[in-house]
């Protein structure tokens, strides 16, 4: 999908890019497939505010994506449409089944409109196809994959992600992620063969503020620039570094500082993690 760029009848205009979307089906989503989707502005339950800098941006209807496609095995699929997604970088293709059911999935990489696809065991591994890790060949690449059996897909879902089936051990199966880390998941997982499309998205450039806030994105002040009683690094004469380690609002390290406790339950499935190729579990 190549990159479109306009004419810069305006400064805001100069250096904007976006993706072609002439490979897009022209048809409205599937509405037995779509709900609304109310906005949270950052806030939780309580109407505090939890995730800053969201709000505002242009109305969506929420694609219901299925992540688990167990079951649907054995009965073949025909891709209906190539489809954008406006809450995900990917795309999305609507399977129509043999049995009249339709179904949005995520859109893999040279997998065509008008091409039959397979879930289940007796699936070829063509990129496209769903199965069990157990029936997916060492080497090839995967996404749209299972952490637990059943449960729906979690890792290797955005736009260009693919991550490759290194191994398998006895009833588990090793793969190595886009981050580089290596991990041990159950052979019964499901993965989708494959790389995720829409592999031109990070090459896109936003060109101005008000196509950010079209995507829900409000502005980003530095603490630095703030009244001392706002921010740590906040207040001083001229430009002033802070006269501190970086700080987020309420103090904590900002920059190299671990924020997150480790859930062990996870993490002794991990051969190597991601930075610098650090021994994590056994």
């Amino acid at each position: 999908m190549p990159i479109r760029r306009v004419k810069p009848v305006t400064n805001g205009q100069r250096g904007l890019t976006y993706l072609d979307t002439s490979d897009l089906t022209k048809k409205r989503p599937e509405k037995r497939l779509t709900r609304g989707l109310r906005k949270s502005g950052g806030r939780n339950n309580r109407g505090r505010i939890t995730c800053r800098h969201r709000g505002g941006g242009a109305k969506r209807l929420y694609r219901k994506v299925d992540f688990r496609r167990h079951d649907k095995d054995g009965i073949p699929a025909k891709v209906g449409a190539l489809e954008y997604d406006p809450n995900r970088n990917a795309r999305l293709h609507l399977l129509v089944y043999a049995d009249g059911e339709k179904r949005y999935v995520l859109a893999a990489n040279k997998v065509e409109v008008g091409q039959v696809v397979m879930n289940g065991p007796k699936a070829e591994p063509k990129p496209g196809n769903n199965m069990e890790l157990g029936n997916i060949p060492v080497g090839l690449w995967v996404h749209n994959i299972e952490m637990v059996p059943g449960k729906g897909a979690q890792m290797a879902r955005s736009a260009g992600a693919y991550a490759i089936l290194s191994g398998k051990e006895g009833n588990l199966a090793l793969l190595t992620l886009p981050s580089g880390e290596m991990r041990r998941v159950h052979i019964r997982c499901r993965a989708t063969i494959g790389q995720v499309g829409n592999l031109d998205v990070g090459l896109v450039k936003i060109g101005k503020a008000g196509r950010k806030r079209h995507m829900g994105i409000r502005p980003t002040v530095r603490g630095s620039a703030m009244n001392p009683v706002a921010h740590p690094m906040g207040g001083g004469e001229g430009r002033r570094s802070g006269g501190r380690h970086p700080r987020s609002k309420w103090g904590k390290p900002s920059k190299g500082g671990n924020t997150r406790k480790k859930n062990k339950a996870s993490s002794r499935f991990i051969v190597r993690g991601r930075k610098r190729g650090k021994q994590v579990g056994k």
